[in-house]
């Protein structure tokens, strides 16, 4: 199988972890058979560093192309100065997730055992934890019409029906594969916005009767997710709630660095990437922990490529390596940056 996607390293630590990700990755082609197709092109601050703009039009042509983008964090203090879309995030993120219809990001919660310890939370709170959240990520807060006047700042929040409805059909739609529960979370007690995407969800659930649907409101999930975050299977939400509650989520994964995400369209159109920044203040001391990189990269060869049996030997030559303690320094171990994406790389030639 010709297995092409676009590789976009992005700033600070990307470059470092997306290596220890194509490493392995070469490794899998050759397990397995396939020739790897990598178009490699720049994003972000690194591409405005080269003098052109945070999406250059080659990066976004690419990526429409192939259909299939292994994307490194973006962004970083050298650049905080630039404003709107100049700046590498709104500049190129957004962009990419809206042109490519990028509304569907997952983000799992299904700490390793070997992790479980590392979490802030007692054990019994962890074991057997196991849910995503499906959260919308082309509409919202984050979309709206932003500005300022002479009184203040604004944002506005606007979610159609159509763009609840297409995300709550993805929720069902996996939940159906998993345990058969959604959790929808919003704020409906308050908001508009929420009060139709609450409307929409339970219409949306008379097609899934098998599934159980559960409503919770934003701040309590804040709660619940602590508490009895074994209860959830699916985890529905909207853009800005499912940013905070994915970071939240990480907590009891013991670490960000282990969580990838994808971003998927209709189709096997995705972007796949993991969940933490860029790290500039540790970018090229070989320090920066690959393994949420080595996942998306995992996540991608699933779900834009249908190569299961070659995403599952990554991710369980990562469970390995974290059972082994063969990791970088955050997570206990004494590797740098490329001496775990090799270990992993080896562990999948085995």
């Amino acid at each position: 199988m010709n297995i092409t996607f676009t590789y976009l390293p992005g700033d600070g630590i990307g470059p470092e972890v997306g290596a220890a990700a194509i490493e392995v990755l070469q490794a899998v082609a050759s397990k397995f058979g396939h020739d790897l197709n990598i178009e490699h092109h720049l994003v972000g601050g690194a591409a405005i560093d080269a003098g052109q703009k945070p999406l250059p039009d080659d990066s976004f042509e690419s990526c429409e192309r192939t259909g299939a983008i292994l994307l490194g964090a973006v962004g970083g203090p050298k650049w905080d100065h630039l404003k709107g879309e100049d700046r590498p995030e709104l500049g190129s993120l957004l962009p990419l997730r809206k042109r490519l219809n990028l509304y569907a990001n997952i983000r799992p919660c299904a700490p390793y055992p070997a992790m479980i310890d590392r979490a802030p939370l007692k054990r019994e709170r962890l074991e057997g934890v196991d849910f995503v959240v499906m959260r919308e990520l082309t509409g919202g807060i984050y979309f709206g019409t932003k500005g300022r006047d002479d009184q203040g700042a604004f944002d506005e929040c606007r979610y159609s029906e159509a763009e609840v409805r297409r995300i709550a059909i993805k929720a069902f739609d996996l939940a159906m594969t998993r345990r058969k529960k959604v959790t929808s979370v919003d704020k409906s007690n308050v908001l508009e916005t929420s009060r139709l995407w609450r409307e929409t969800v339970i219409d949306v659930a008379k097609a899934y009767p098998e599934v159980e649907l559960e409503h919770l409101l934003v701040d309590a999930m804040t709660m619940h997710m602590l508490t009895r975050a074994q209860d959830f299977d699916v985890v529905l939400t909207e853009n800005m709630f499912g940013d905070i509650l994915t970071d939240e989520a990480s907590v009891l994964c013991g670490s960000m660095g282990v969580i990838p995400s994808a971003s998927l369209s209709d189709g096997r159109m995705g972007m796949f990437e993991p969940i933490h920044g860029s790290a500039p203040d540790i970018a090229g001391q070989g320090k920066a922990n690959p393994l949420a990189m080595i996942l998306s990269a995992a996540w991608m060869l699933r779900l834009s490529f249908g190569l299961e049996t070659e995403a599952r030997a990554i991710e369980d030559a990562v469970e390995a390596a974290l059972a082994e303690n063969q990791t970088t320094g955050d997570l206990g171990g004494a590797l740098t940056t490329a001496h775990v994406g090799q270990w992993i790389a080896d562990h999948v030639g085995r």
